[in-house]
């Protein structure tokens, strides 16, 4: 089941319109074809059943990491980080093979791989990749983002607030240091949603106003479920989205379980526009997504409290790589395609499933 949603953890643009033509089987032409398809699903297709026919290691390991971004983008991300690890695995060349296409280098895949592997809650396998060959790079930036997921993962396993204060420590001592300065925006997000404090979000407003971790601060795009977001024992005040639910009926306890979801980052939508975007790829939404628990009893309550108002809610679950079980709210999209209008007038936020 693919999402509509961009993956907070996601830091690097894919890009859909390359040009020139190629007369062989190539990572070029490969990705050119995958790019005209009218699906994301179709493109995933494609570029799987086409790395056999890319003969040049060079080449088949583009066409892997181009793939591995587009599952993450899809939020497919255990096997987004499986593909990456796979295309880090290749031997090839440094000199990009696909112009418009960033070529990236064996540790900057394992990077993405750790990435993918702590929105898809499994720590065990982002620490695996952090304590590969990427620990002793001599890349500065690798580096920096070896120290800030080595974080993420750590605050995976806290159980309760006290576990994320050594974290919040080296976080705090990261985010004044220069060789931390490319991922500062992150760890700032980072601090502010474990800590709630002030000067953390005016500090992204200030310096970084036009970033994505800004405008989630500002409460301009909301969040997501991967686990890392939202499973961490924090402080801090609420999301915006879990603000934004705020009836007056809302007890502390809903209020609590709503912050059980877990997230990765997507613009605000409305419901024409989702119905637009869908329509535009192709894709036919199925159902809307309320939210995402560990603990089956608050998502029976948001289940109840949706039944509440009038709509037909449901409970299904989910394992994830990590063996946590996950129990999501659902409600099945209507014929008229407004539900998920319906459900924000109810006071309940939600983001769209497509059909694949």
């Amino acid at each position: 089941m693919k999402k509509s949603l961009i993956s907070f953890f996601a830091l690097s643009t894919i890009l859909f319109s390359l040009s020139g033509q190629t007369k062989n089987t190539s990572a070029k032409s490969v990705i050119e074809t995958a790019a005209k398809k009218s699906s994301l699903t179709e493109s995933i297709k494609y570029l799987e059943t086409s790395l056999s026919s890319v003969p040049e290691n060079a080449e088949k390991r583009a066409v892997y990491a181009f793939l591995a971004s587009v599952l993450e983008q899809q939020g497919l991300y255990e096997k987004a980080q499986k593909t990456f690890v796979q295309a880090a695995s290749i031997q090839g060349s440094a000199a990009s093979v696909v112009p418009g296409v960033p070529n990236k280098n064996s540790e900057e895949l394992v990077i993405d791989a750790v990435r993918c592997a702590l929105c898809a809650g499994d720590y065990s396998a982002a620490e695996s990749y952090l304590n590969s060959a990427v620990r002793n790079s001599k890349d500065e930036k690798i580096i920096a983002y070896v120290k800030l997921y080595e974080q993420w993962s750590a605050l995976c396993k806290a159980k309760s607030i006290s576990d994320t204060k050594e974290s919040i420590a080296m976080l705090k001592t990261y985010s004044g240091l220069d060789s931390m300065k490319l991922v500062r925006p992150s760890l700032l997000l980072t601090l502010w949603h474990l800590t709630g404090e002030s000067q953390f979000s005016e500090s992204l407003k200030k310096t970084y106003p036009k970033s994505m971790e800004a405008s989630i601060v500002k409460g301009e795009i909301q969040t997501l479920p991967t686990p890392f977001w939202y499973f961490v024992p924090r402080n801090g005040v609420d999301l915006p989205e879990i603000a934004g639910l705020g009836e007056g009926s809302v007890s502390k306890a809903e209020k609590t379980s709503a912050q059980e979801k877990s997230a990765s980052v997507s613009a605000a939508k409305t419901s024409s526009s989702e119905k637009s975007s869908s329509s535009a790829k192709g894709e036919k939404i199925v159902r809307q997504q309320l939210g995402l628990f560990r603990d089956e009893a608050n998502a029976r309550a948001l289940c109840d409290r949706v039944a509440g108002k009038g709509f037909k809610a449901e409970i299904t679950s989910e394992v994830r790589p990590s063996g946590t079980k996950y129990y999501l709210v659902v409600v099945n999209e209507n014929s008229k395609g407004t539900i998920g209008e319906e459900l924000r007038t109810a006071g309940f936020d939600c983001y769209p499933l497509f059909d694949d």
